[in-house]
């Protein structure tokens, strides 16, 4: 099975060159390599044309900043494997990893695996409490609206036969990404699964964008994919 991964970037020239360089790497032989630059302003833009374009399938640009969720859904189109695999473009998750994740797909018992930080897995990094509050807190009330039982929804490794996102419109253009997905795949009925994984958290300085206005905003999309639409 062909592996699309998906890699979505902003403002990431410190980084973007080694988590490529580790994708390509990553112990899966039939895989495409998908880059989304989201306008980037510190230099990514250009080390994008300069280093990273020969050394992956395709690398998109968009002409104005929109948010991670629009850069997926710019990759997601692009994406021609069978499995379709989101990956960020910070060094937070381990392309290593791979194989576990894909695992329940290729053996034909899921549809959809989410990779959970707080299930096992390898080394993670102690960083932010309330974060991890948060993301608990988020996860729980997104289960009570879709009845699964997820115990990392925020996870940025989200993995989906290609087939499950040809059916689901997607419309948030920032980290609300992550609870529409989870609502819409939800009430597709599909086999989920949860994979342990690693984390190797990063700090602000270190570059983290998520703040609090982005859990406002899942709080809002928990409500709006599960009770609205």
């Amino acid at each position: 099975m062909k592996l699309s991964i998906v890699i979505p970037c902003y403002n990431e020239v410190g980084t973007i060159r080694q988590i490529v360089e580790r994708v390509r790497a990553s112990p899966v032989e039939d895989k495409e390599i998908i880059v989304v630059d989201d306008c980037s302003t510190d230099g990514t833009r250009d080390l994008m044309q300069r280093e990273i374009a020969p050394l992956v399938a395709k690398v998109l640009y968009h002409e104005r900043n929109q948010g991670k969720g629009a850069a997926l859904r710019t990759g997601f189109a692009a994406a021609t494997g069978d499995i379709v695999l989101v990956q960020d473009a910070d060094l937070e998750y381990n392309p290593d990893e791979y194989p576990r994740l894909i695992k329940p797909i290729v053996d034909g018992q899921a549809d959809v695996v989410f990779g959970s930080r707080f299930t096992g897995g390898g080394a993670h990094r102690v960083v932010y409490f309330w974060h991890m509050i948060g993301n608990k807190f988020l996860t729980l009330f997104s289960n009570m609206l879709t009845n699964l039982n997820l115990t990392d929804m925020e996870t940025c490794f989200k993995v989906f036969r290609r087939e499950v996102l040809g059916r689901i419109t997607l419309e948030e253009d920032r980290f609300g990404f992550e609870p529409e997905i989870t609502a819409k795949v939800a009430r597709l009925r599909v086999p989920v699964y949860e994979v342990g994984i690693s984390y190797y958290g990063r700090t602000y300085e270190e570059g983290k964008k998520i703040g609090w206005r982005d859990g406002f905003r899942a709080l809002y999309a928990i409500v709006k994919y599960n009770l609205f639409r």
